[in-house]
């Protein structure tokens, strides 16, 4: 048997998916004009903004660091993060570094708290999603703590068709991409292939998000501690 020995080459460019795409809502590549090419451009981009909506893209997470500073209790979030997943703070004692995990909590829990400016160690954040989003720590840090470390779901980067650019996303889902890009275009370009479209689009979609998940045991114990009542 004689494969090909390469894994992931088989990456084609936004412009070539979008042929494909066209193609299955029976648009041929000779038929494709610059007003099939920029409704491409729109399409590919409602798709990935969708996704990322959709949520978690693995491959979209990674982790940030941000130093600490005593008695500042708010830091700013790059606006592409789309959601934080997991927030841990790092207190470095001469050559050792110690991890603390802290939880998320909500604008009513903050706001709840009387003393806003305490001092201490960290234990939970609220995510302020704003146009300018940002991270703010209770209790305020009191200086004892080296970084604020987080894994962050990036927003997918956008889409354009020129120099053969890619899509932002992993090559297992390309397949998924072609499949929801038709069904983008279908309304405008082949409202009566739809019906057939849409099933194979969810189909595609679903099976690329049964892979992005990540394996880990999930345990579930019921408390067993005696009660009473009074």
């Amino acid at each position: 048997m004689t494969t090909s020995g390469t894994y992931n080459n088989f990456n084609p460019s936004i412009g070539e998916i979008g042929l494909y795409a066209f193609n299955r809502v029976g648009v041929r590549p000779s038929a494709i004009t610059q007003e099939h090419m920029e409704d491409l451009r729109m399409a590919a981009n409602m798709l990935l903004l969708h996704w990322s909506n959709k949520q978690v893209n693995l491959w979209k997470v990674e982790l940030v660091s941000v130093p600490l500073i005593q008695s500042v209790a708010t830091y700013s979030v790059d606006p592409s993060v789309v959601l934080i997943l997991d927030m841990y703070i790092t207190v470095t004692n001469g050559s050792v570094s110690t991890d603390r995990y802290i939880m998320p909590i909500s604008r009513t829990e903050y706001a709840s708290y009387a003393n806003k400016t305490q001092q201490g160690f960290p234990t939970t954040y609220w995510h302020d999603r704003l146009m300018a989003p940002n991270v703010t720590l209770w209790p305020v840090p009191d200086g004892q703590e080296a970084s604020m470390n987080y894994y962050a779901v990036q927003q997918t980067q956008d889409a354009a068709l020129q120099s053969g650019q890619t899509a932002d996303i992993v090559p297992i889902w390309i397949p998924a991409f072609a499949w929801g890009l038709a069904e983008e275009l279908a309304p405008a370009w082949g409202p009566e292939k739809l019906p057939m479209i849409a099933p194979r689009a969810k189909m595609m979609y679903d099976a690329a998000a049964a892979t992005n998940v990540e394996q880990s045991a999930f345990y579930i114990s019921p408390t067993l501690s005696s009660y009473w009542r009074t």
